[in-house]
């Protein structure tokens, strides 16, 4: 009998030497262990990883075959779902940093992932990008930079996300642009007879038909407050470094499971599906401009899967306020709010005044 996933990720992966945990090491295919040094290689699934028929899953929801039950931690201060290893060092929200209690673990089904792109950097890594980026920030206080921020409060986090494939057929009616230029006489102020070029545009009817295969169509699978929201400069990942899904690469971080479902992330596909035909279309169309009046879009072979995709998240606290920052796991881009000085921005308003009454003084005195 197949061993649940709940059961099968909590169980101790554990040290042949030692006995102790062995986690992902990122940018590898290994997993190792933190005390005594001993790694073992992930297998990877030779085949790769599977593209999934998406109608039989919106018919039953994924009730049968790919589903497996996950354990998952509910925060109550922020509502994030979590998926945390039984030996994860730390139980508090990646989002907010509330304490999570273990006791409150609960299952639930989920459609099992399909392929995940696994970390690139380490946590201290990650940690030293944050404090070379704080290090960078002209209007932040003093005070901040020399803090002593815990490089434990910042966890790594699989976050969920749909991918759509589909075979997009359209066709479309609309009308096509031309620029052409005619003379126009006008009189300046002086009441001379002057010409000029004037653009206009030459409209006809345009229809046709486009197609292609539209690939890998990334929707975000979770829902998150505003302010815990991954900023889009983040949240970018080279798709083409996906691998087949296993529990090993999870070993030592958190996963978020999924709060929107598969049939909202389809209805949100079709929506980007949509903006694939327009932008088709008004290529066919070609011209200076376009104008699409209408589409009959069809889509055939959908496919879909369920990925994870790599970010390290935190928030700090400075002088009683809230701040979030957000790492990609692959790239390494970060984002985040920030707190500022107001006596750095006041003191640079007040130096840009002096600067201003000096160079008044000066021009009245040498004018």
């Amino acid at each position: 009998m197949e061993v649940p996933a709940a059961d099968r990720s909590e169980l101790k992966k554990a040290c042949v030497n030692c006995g102790a945990e062995l986690v992902y090491k990122p940018g590898t295919t290994e997993i190792n262990c933190e005390y005594c040094g001993h790694q073992k290689t992930i297998h990877l699934d030779p085949n790769g990883f599977e593209e999934l028929e998406l109608y039989p899953y919106l018919k039953r929801m994924g009730g049968q075959s790919h589903t497996q039950e996950i354990s998952l931690l509910n925060c109550k201060n922020c509502g994030a779902n979590q998926h945390v290893e039984e030996n994860y060092k730390s139980l508090n929200c990646v989002y907010c940093s509330a304490p999570l209690i273990r006791e409150d673990m609960y299952t639930e089904e989920w459609i099992l992932p399909g392929a995940v792109l696994p970390f690139q950097l380490a946590q201290k890594e990650a940690h030293k990008i944050f404090k070379e980026w704080i290090l960078k920030m002209w209007w932040a206080p003093n005070k901040l930079k020399k803090a002593i921020i815990n490089p434990e409060i910042t966890k790594g986090l699989y976050l969920p996300y749909w991918t759509f494939d589909a075979q997009l057929r359209a066709t479309y009616t609309g009308q096509r642009g031309d620029y052409y230029y005619e003379t126009e006489y006008y009189r300046d102020q002086d009441g001379k007879r002057r010409s000029r070029q004037v653009r206009k545009t030459r409209w006809r009817r345009a229809s046709g038909k486009v197609g292609g295969f539209v690939d890998d169509t990334l929707i975000k699978a979770s829902r998150q407050q505003k302010q815990k929201r991954i900023p889009k400069k983040v949240a970018w990942w080279n798709l083409d470094k996906l691998q087949p899904f296993t529990n090993d690469f999870l070993s030592g971080f958190v996963t978020e499971k999924y709060t929107v479902s598969l049939e909202q992330g389809h209805l949100l596909s079709q929506e980007e599906a949509e903006r694939i035909a327009d932008r088709w279309s008004r290529h066919d169309i070609g011209g200076d401009e376009q104008r699409v009046h209408t589409i009959n879009m069809k889509l055939s072979e959908e496919t879909f899967k369920h990925v994870l995709l790599p970010v390290y998240i935190s928030a700090y606290r400075f002088k009683g306020k809230e701040y979030n920052f957000f790492i990609n796991g692959e790239t390494g881009k970060i984002a985040g709010k920030r707190p500022y000085s107001p006596w750095k921005i006041g003191f640079a308003i007040l130096v840009a005044i002096l600067c201003i009454l000096l160079l008044s003084f000066l021009a009245q005195a040498y004018g």
